[in-house]
């Protein structure tokens, strides 16, 4: 008999807002460090910096929603690089995600066309038993 792999969420939650009981692994997923939130402020288990899309990408956006699948894209791009920095820390979010309940976090205010909801659809996408929630 085998044993059927737990179902387990990968959600995206700004990083000012208070935990939740159900968060379980907390990781901040920018680049740079969220504008007014003190360190001693913060609830997060693990900041991955290398899972954010590139400085580069990032300014190119600019958080214009009508490039967002043009730099959903791009951002894919950058996670499958063979080799990358961004493509490990993909990896760490995916074993993360087959142990527990994992919440993306970041600040920006647009979650809609943000790069964690990207992130997580790469997280989910070849992880069975995972599912993508925005909170």
């Amino acid at each position: 008999m085998t044993k059927k792999k737990a179902t387990h969420d990968v959600r995206v939650r700004r990083v000012y807002e208070p935990p939740a009981p159900d968060d379980g692994t907390r990781v901040l997923v920018d680049r740079l460090w969220p504008r007014g939130l003190a360190k001693t402020e913060a609830s997060f288990d693990d900041w991955l910096k290398d899972a954010a899309p590139s400085a580069e990408l990032r300014k190119w956006y600019g958080h214009d929603p009508g490039k967002f699948e043009e730099f959903a894209d791009r951002y894919r791009a950058e996670l499958a690089a063979a080799g990358s920095a961004s493509g490990e820390a993909l990896e760490r979010l995916r074993e993360l995600a087959a142990d527990d309940t994992l919440t993306l976090l970041t600040a920006t205010k647009d979650l809609d066309h943000s790069h964690p909801l990207v992130l997580a659809a790469e997280v989910t996408e070849s992880t069975g038993g995972i599912t993508q929630r925005l909170l």
